[in-house]
C-alpha cells in the first residue's frame, strides 16, 4: 500500500461539478521508500476526492490534452 502526497493538481472543470483531475503525486510506501508518478482521479462537487480502486475513467482524448496543456502551462 501506499500513501499519497498531492505536489500539484489541475482540473478542467468548474467549482461544485465533478472535476477530472491530473495529479503529481509523492507515493510514500509502507516499507518507507516513496516514489513521484501521475495519475487522474475525480473530485467530487465537494471538493472530495472519489476513493475507488482502479483508475479514473477518461471521458474523451479531449480530456486528457485539456490536462496536459494546463499541466505543463502550470509547470
Amino acid at each position: 500500500m501506499a500513501k499519497i502526497k498531492i505536489i500539484h493538481e489541475v482540473h478542467n472543470g468548474a467549482i461544485n461539478q465533478w472535476n477530472l483531475c491530473f495529479q503529481l503525486c509523492e507515493y510514500v510506501y509502507d516499507n518507507g521508500t516513496s516514489e513521484q508518478g501521475y495519475r487522474f482521479i475525480w473530485r467530487r462537487p465537494n471538493g472530495n476526492l472519489q476513493a475507488a480502486r482502479g483508475q479514473a475513467r477518461i471521458p474523451d482524448l479531449y480530456s486528457i490534452h485539456e490536462l496536459m496543456g494546463l499541466a505543463a502551462r502550470a509547470g
